[in-house]
């Protein structure tokens, strides 16, 4: 961990959980230009640099179809982030916080989450812009933004025209 990963005033903290019966498979890496946490931009931009997403082998058929998305989630394993603050201080205001209220990285299961757009596909490599993690973080998994099995929400009665 490195300076920034230190605690700020106030917040407080618990023992990182303990490991469980739960198992993650990483299917692959993120590539980004981004060596370090301080790096990082705060949010992804879908204007921002070229990224890769580098699917292991044994998942390259699981991206057929994908070219069919503009936009993209993935979920990544924030590795090197730590799991023990309950509050935190995120630095701009000086005002606490309950972990679950941000978007910070440091979380009891550090899973994060971007809406990427998608630029092309190559073999097990998609080309993405808007991520925001760490140069070879772990990949968890990556979904269509929306695809055609997504269930509408049922119309409400004053949406229906005989309503």
């Amino acid at each position: 961990m490195d300076k920034a990963d230190d605690p700020r005033p106030g917040e407080t903290r618990r023992d990182p959980p303990r490991i469980g019966e739960a198992v993650v498979h990483f299917i692959g890496r993120c590539r980004t230009p981004y060596a370090t946490r301080a790096d990082c931009p705060r949010q992804g931009a879908l204007d921002g640099p070229l990224c890769r997403l580098e699917i292991d082998p044994d998942w390259a058929d699981a991206l057929d179809g994908i070219e069919r998305f503009a936009r993209l989630d993935v979920l990544y394993w924030l590795d090197r982030s730590r799991r023990d603050l309950v509050t935190q201080n995120p630095g701009k205001d000086g005002a606490l916080r309950g972990t679950f209220s941000l978007r910070s990285p440091v979380r009891p299961n550090p899973i994060g989450l971007a809406r990427v757009a998608l630029e092309r596909r190559e073999g097990a490599v998609l080309f993405v812009r808007g991520l925001d993690c760490i140069d070879g973080t772990p990949l968890v998994d990556i979904k269509p933004e929306r695809c055609a099995y997504t269930p509408l929400a049922p119309a409400k009665a004053a949406d229906r025209a005989d309503g």
